[in-house]
C-alpha cells in the first residue's frame, strides 16, 4: 500500500526538504503541501491523503486547531496526524495529542526515523517516545480536560503487562520481544484493551497507564 501524504508547513524550505525525503520511499507519496493549518484542512479532502505531517506553529491557523478540525470531521475519520515539533521549546503538544494527533516526533529526527513514524501511524499505531512521553503525561494529567477512558480494573493480568509496556512507549514488535509473544498477539492484545478502555488510539492508552499508575516517570 502506498501511503498518501500532505506536507503542512509554513517553510517552504521544510516542506520541500520533506517532500524529496518522502518521495524517495517506494511505498510513500506527497499529495499535497500547504503552508498554513487552514490550507491543511482544506487540502486534505480533496487530496485523500492517508496522514497530515503537521507543524504545530503556523499562521492563519495553526497546527493544534487544524488537527482538531480534521479528527473532528466524520468524513475524514481515516485521516492520521503525526506532529512534527521542536518539543523542547513547544509547550503546545499535550494540546496537539488532545485534539487528536496520533503522534510526535522532534523537527532534528533523522531521515530514516521520520519515514518510520509516517509508517508507523499510518497502519494505525500511534507514535510515542518514551522519554518525551514521560514529561508530556505529566502535564497532561495536571489538565482538566484529558480525555475520558476506563480505567485498568477490567483487563486481564496479560492486558495489564501489554498496557504497561505500551506506557513506556514500546511498539508492538517490541512488545512482543518482551513477552515472548508474536507480533500479531501483541497488535490483537493492543487493540482489545483499547476497546476495553474506549480508548481512541495508543496515545490514550499511555495516559491510562500513567493515571493509574503502571507506569511513572522514573520506572520506563
Amino acid at each position: 500500500m502506498t501511503v498518501r501524504v500532505l506536507l503542512a508547513d509554513d517553510q517552504t524550505l521544510v516542506r520541500e526538504a520533506f517532500a524529496m525525503l518522502v518521495e524517495s520511499a517506494p511505498d510513500m507519496e506527497v499529495v499535497g503541501q500547504a503552508a498554513t493549518g487552514r490550507q491543511a484542512v482544506e487540502l486534505v479532502r480533496g487530496a485523500r491523503a492517508d496522514l497530515v505531517v503537521m507543524d504545530i506553529r503556523m499562521p492563519d491557523l495553526d497546527g493544534i486547531e487544524a488537527t482538531r478540525l480534521i479528527a473532528a470531521d466524520e468524513d475524514l475519520a481515516g485521516v492520521r496526524v503525526l506532529v512534527l515539533t521542536t518539543y523542547d521549546t513547544d509547550e503546545n503538544i499535550v494540546d496537539a495529542l488532545r485534539a487528536g494527533a496520533s503522534g510526535f516526533l522532534v523537527k532534528d529526527t533523522r531521515p530514516a526515523e521520520l519515514l518510520d513514524a509516517i509508517r508507523t501511524v499510518a497502519a494505525g499505531d500511534s507514535l510515542l517516545s518514551p522519554g518525551p512521553t514521560a514529561r508530556l503525561i505529566q502535564r497532561f494529567l495536571r489538565s482538566p480536560s484529558a480525555p475520558e477512558t476506563g480505567g485498568p480494573e477490567c483487563l486481564s493480568d496479560r492486558e495489564r503487562e501489554v498496557l504497561t509496556l505500551v506506557g513506556r512507549g514500546l511498539n508492538n514488535t517490541e512488545i512482543a520481544e518482551s513477552l515472548g509473544l508474536s507480533p500479531l498477539t501483541a497488535k490483537t492484545h493492543v487493540s482489545r484493551i483499547m476497546g476495553k478502555l474506549a480508548a481512541r488510539d495508543r496515545a490514550q492508552l499511555v495516559i491510562v497507564a500513567y493515571e493509574s499508575g503502571l507506569v511513572t516517570p522514573g520506572n520506563i
